[in-house]
């Protein structure tokens, strides 16, 4: 397993933990960077997924603190499998 500062390390040389939550445009293809926030931006791409009913919940905010480096595609795969 990656220590924290190592991949801090290497998404801030690949220039990944400057990623704006709150403006960049979302895509399957985004990557989940250090900086991650639960933004209305990141609630909206769920919710154009699974709907206006979409919620998060503390396990779900815990899984993007623990697969940086996936995809939102992972997450939404995440989400389906173990959060619906």
């Amino acid at each position: 397993m990656f220590s924290i500062m190592k991949v801090k390390s290497y998404f801030s040389y690949l220039g990944m933990s400057k990623f704006n939550w709150h403006s960049e445009p979302l895509s399957d293809e985004t990557v989940i960077t250090l900086n991650f926030k639960n933004t209305s931006n990141v609630r909206r791409y769920f919710q154009s997924h699974f709907g206006e009913c979409w919620k998060n919940n503390r396990i779900f905010m815990a899984w993007f603190k623990e697969n940086i480096g996936k995809t939102l595609k992972d997450a939404l795969e995440e989400f389906r499998k173990n959060h619906l």
